[in-house]
């Protein structure tokens, strides 16, 4: 049996269904010990029962608190932080658009996606950085492209792209790497009637195209996904960070980084600003 993470603690946040889960049962056979955390109490005891050597600790990370605690659970029962995980997430209420999203489920949203990664990766981060290296990654979502509609879901998961890159930028000197998953996995948020309902939708007003819609509706299971997580906290992606990958069914990619293209260039010392008709002359 391959033990990659022999001795290694880690923290799987969302870790009690779907992508989370089979990514925690995935790393506890590999070695590592997992503390697997989720909202829900019985359902996170109930997880850590089923993963050989793993702890429960319940709650919502997104209170400071709790992701505080949630990391010094890790360090109590495995002696050290090495990586984390976040794979927690919420969908959208059926038909949410900006058209008629609330605030408040606007914030629920983001409380959902975003800030949990923040204070979690708040948390780990200074204790990775005092053991000289550790591992972090994060899930966004191919929604983040905007293809899927949404609001808050869309904006939370790009929103984690944006921090993660930071995250890998700011603490490379220190040996601790952050990467993203956008996974794609037939799970409790992409099942049953309304989902697939919310999909054909999409489909019919052309946000999503025929490939897409087929690949959302005939999604593989979780167990496809978890592998490139566990790559991306292995020794074996060592030189890997900052970078946004997908793992749907059988298909891994890498998003490339995003670069500016040059629309129109003058030098400011020597010409006016641009007029909005020259602007439009140059945008095609």
């Amino acid at each position: 049996m391959n033990a990659a993470f022999a001795g290694r603690g880690a923290v799987v946040v969302g870790g009690t269904r779907g992508v989370g889960l089979a990514v925690a049962e995935l790393l506890a056979t590999l070695g590592a010990g997992v503390v697997v955390n989720g909202r829900d109490e019985s359902a996170a005891h109930e997880a850590a029962q089923h993963i050989p050597g793993a702890v429960a600790h319940p709650g919502s990370p997104a209170e400071p608190a709790v992701a505080d605690a949630l990391i010094d659970r890790c360090v109590e029962a495995f002696g050290l932080i090495d990586v984390l995980i976040n794979c927690a997430g919420t969908a959208e209420p059926p038909g949410s658009s900006i058209l008629n999203v609330t605030s408040a489920q606007f914030r629920d949203l983001l409380d959902a996606h975003l800030q949990t990664v923040f204070e979690t990766c708040r948390a780990a981060a200074p204790l990775m950085v005092a053991q000289g290296g550790g591992a972090i990654v994060n899930t966004s979502s191919f929604a983040f492209l905007g293809d899927y509609g949404g609001t808050g879901y869309p904006a939370g998961k790009g929103a984690v792209n944006g921090l993660t890159l930071a995250i890998a930028a700011e603490l490379a000197e220190h040996g601790v790497r952050a990467n993203v998953v956008c996974p794609g996995a037939k799970t409790r948020l992409s099942t049953g009637p309304e989902y697939e309902a919310h999909i054909a939708e999409l489909n019919r007003r052309g946000l999503l195209d025929t490939v897409s819609m087929e690949g959302a509706l005939d999604a593989a299971p979780p167990s496809y996904a978890a592998p490139t997580y566990a790559y991306l906290a292995s020794d074996l992606a060592k030189g890997v960070t900052g970078e946004i990958f997908i793992a749907a069914g059988g298909f891994v990619g890498r998003f490339d980084r995003q670069t500016p293209s040059i629309v129109a260039y003058r030098d400011h010392h020597e010409t006016p600003p641009w007029t909005i008709d020259e602007i439009a002359a140059q945008v095609r």
